[in-house]
């Protein structure tokens, strides 16, 4: 068993790691850079080092520094979170040359499932569908025409290494593809140090569906139901929920059984996403596997009542999973709202500050997870993730009154302290999001019309969406007549002795 645990990350992903090391019995060492070193995760580890100044090359990313804090404080293994150095096969290899239990799939499985392209090919070579296009990288314009050729416009150039949403072009005419084919490898060059891109069909009215796999060192793996995260801008997630209420019963339970053979079928271990593509049809198509814990890892939480990270720490300990497939039974519904510092009126343009105020909501199935605390100063040298607001209902729409009631409950002040709390208001409050007709390129297309909506609920704040049509809400949804046995919820109040605790953080 792992008994100190090094977490090399920061914010709210490294105070989620302390507390499940904390329930394990596991000691914890924090590293943290000059500006962070009066962070929340400092105040919970047994023993917190200095890595270096705020840039993250000099301190987060600095394989060297955390590897050696690891070392001389005695750590037997090292959690990444996400980002940072999360999916880099190379540290993941180091830690294990010196003896560290990397809380991760193995490095080689990292490092293929990592290059989107090596992926596709291995996901098609496993029998998932992919999206007409090609699994090797593509070299050069005229190669790029050929493709383009075969599989019509509009398509997608994507850099292989690509992450965090950013080395991906939408062509849709043929003139544009020569200027989008050389701007993208550029990019893919400058972010990810790698230029190799590769070419896809784009479906423009898709919906973007991740399925949560599990995955022992045993051979045993299982899924945990899958998370819609189609409310986007610019390819980066802003709203995250489950269960993905435009699937039929059959069709979830068919991408769970691929996104595990996925999985299995190249060795995986741990924690891990495949996203799916999903068209207006229903058809789903692999897209890439995140080979890590997710930032919108607690919707799945609420909804099946498992400790993701503490499953991904035993996992990593070589402990067998508990749980069966037929032991996940998603109840209810799950919204996450990710809550930045960013002025969304001014381009989404970072708005790092003094926390003022930092009041958070509470109540029935709230969670909000952070690493700040009320005084605390959002830094400009990371992410603007300020935290997640994470909430639990029966039904959909209960979710959805509960999360607008928790954004209004959640105060941010501070000095130049911009958030995306009104954005989701408005966003929970649009036909299309609340029948559940968005897709991948609905901010895109309805941004001014949100943010309109954004700006005049800052100006005069709603207490509360309008009373519902159909009159009062019930506590548990009736289930059908012909509902599947495994989704109905259990007659009378559901009950929760495995679902998260009513907090205001987790």
């Amino acid at each position: 068993m792992i008994g100190r645990m090094l977490i090399a990350n920061r914010g709210e992903i490294a105070v989620r790691v302390a507390r499940a090391c904390r329930e394990l019995g596991i000691e914890v060492v924090a590293v943290y850079s000059t500006s962070d070193r009066n962070s929340a995760v400092v105040d919970l580890a047994d023993e917190a080092v200095h890595i270096g100044p705020p840039a993250p090359r000099r301190s987060y990313l600095h394989v060297a520094n955390i590897v050696e804090a690891a070392l001389r404080t005695g750590a037997d293994a090292v959690h990444p979170g996400y980002g940072f150095l999360s999916e880099d096969p190379d540290f993941a290899e180091i830690c294990a040359a010196e003896g560290l239990t990397f809380v991760g799939p193995p490095p080689a499985v990292m490092q293929q499932m990592g290059n989107k392209a090596t992926a596709r090919r291995l996901m098609a070579d496993a029998g998932l569908p992919l999206l007409p296009g090609v699994v090797e990288p593509v070299g050069s314009v005229d190669e790029a025409r050929e493709v383009a050729a075969r599989i019509g416009y509009p398509l997608i150039i994507k850099a292989a290494a690509g992450g965090g949403g950013r080395g991906m072009t939408v062509v849709r005419e043929a003139q544009d593809l020569a200027d989008a084919f050389t701007t993208t490898r550029a990019t893919a060059r400058a972010v990810f140090r790698d230029p190799a891109v590769y070419v896809e069909r784009h479906l423009a009215r898709a919906r973007h569906v991740e399925v949560q796999v599990l995955c022992d060192t045993h051979g045993n793996g299982v899924s945990l139901g899958e998370r819609d995260c189609s409310l986007q801008r610019r390819h980066q997630k802003l709203l995250e929920e489950g269960p993905a209420g435009h699937l039929s019963v059959e069709q979830r339970a068919e991408l769970g059984r691929l996104a595990v053979h996925g999985a299995l079928s190249v060795g995986y271990t741990g924690a891990g996403t495949m996203e799916f593509l999903v068209d207006e049809s229903g058809s789903a198509y692999f897209m890439e596997m995140n080979a890590r814990i997710q930032v919108e890892h607690p919707v799945t939480e609420l909804l099946t009542g498992v400790d993701l990270v503490r499953e991904q720490i035993l996992v990593c300990a070589g402990r067998r999973l508990q749980l069966t497939q037929a032991d996940v039974v998603p109840r209810g519904a799950a919204i996450e709202c990710r809550i930045n510092a960013e002025d969304p009126a001014r381009g989404f343009a970072p708005a790092p500050g003094r926390l003022d105020v930092l009041q958070v909501p509470n109540g029935p199935w709230t969670r909000f997870d952070t690493g700040y605390r009320q005084g605390d100063t959002v830094p400009p040298d990371y992410d603007s993730l300020l935290g997640k607001l994470v909430v639990w209902a029966p039904d959909r729409e209960q979710a959805i009154r509960r999360m607008d009631r928790a954004l209004a409950e959640l105060r941010v002040e501070g000095p130049g302290v911009h958030t995306t709390v009104a954005l989701h208001r408005a966003l929970l409050r649009d036909p299309d999001v609340t029948a559940d007709r968005h897709d991948i390129q609905f901010l895109d297309r309805q941004l001014p019309e949100v943010l309109a909506r954004a700006a005049s609920l800052a100006d005069a704040p709603e207490p509360g969406l309008p009373a519902a049509a159909r009159g009062s809400l019930s506590l548990v949804q009736t289930p059908a007549a012909d509902a599947q046995p495994d989704s109905t919820p259990p007659e009378g109040p559901t009950p929760c002795p495995t679902r998260p605790s009513l907090s205001a953080t987790s």
